[in-house]
């Protein structure tokens, strides 16, 4: 399989600038989230980009045979594409990702899979629905999860296992609940603002 896809992209600050991958939720496309990007990073590098798989037209990252129910050899595959593109997009900066829903979930697998790649994601209403193996590798990275306590699609007890996983890989977790669904709010931009604060030099 080709580690190719489309892309919508901006040319960061220096070769320093950090650069923040864009991954948009099912039905989405690289322009969801491209100008939140130039918004909460305004010095980085931006790749926004566009899922390869279609359901039912809409564009996703990997498989699935029903709500909740992945296709999970074709998100291994889906997985080691996207590690392989991202791997071609390292720089002196930090390499940052920033996916939302099915967005959200490949960004968590490649972290799975290729923990040394990612140094910081931010991962809006993720739903990993099986509880992964022990990696080695994620001391180092800091993941943010934002989430609604009554989302329907990714429910809040699975959420919460995910963050403690993250933790229990000694990554440096923080989540960010509001009380809503599955809709992004402005409580979750706000602390992805500051989330990234950090990477926002210049």
């Amino acid at each position: 399989m080709s580690e190719t896809y489309f892309t919508k992209e901006h040319a960061g600050q220096g070769p320093a600038a950090p650069t923040l991958v864009l991954l948009h939720g099912t039905g989405g496309d690289e322009n969801q989230f491209f100008n939140l990007g130039r918004q909460l990073l305004p010095q980085a590098r931006l790749v926004a980009i566009r899922g390869d798989v279609s359901e039912g037209g809409a564009l996703r990252y990997f498989r699935r045979t029903g709500e909740g129910v992945y296709d999970m050899d074709d998100l291994a595959v889906r997985t080691e594409k996207m590690a392989g593109f991202l791997k071609g997009l390292k720089s002196d900066g930090p390499l940052i990702g920033l996916g939302y829903s099915n967005g959200a979930n490949i960004l968590a697998s490649v972290m799975m899979a290729h923990p040394e790649l990612i140094d910081a994601s931010v991962l809006m209403h993720p739903l990993i629905p099986w509880t992964p193996d022990p990696v080695h590798g994620l001391a180092e990275r800091d993941v943010l999860i934002t989430a609604g306590r009554r989302d329907p699609i990714c429910p809040a007890p699975l959420t919460q296992a995910l963050a403690d996983w993250f933790g229990a890989q000694r990554a440096a977790t923080k989540i960010a609940w509001h009380e809503g669904g599955h809709e992004i709010v402005q409580a979750e931009l706000a602390a992805t603002a500051e989330f990234l604060a950090d990477f926002n030099h210049g």
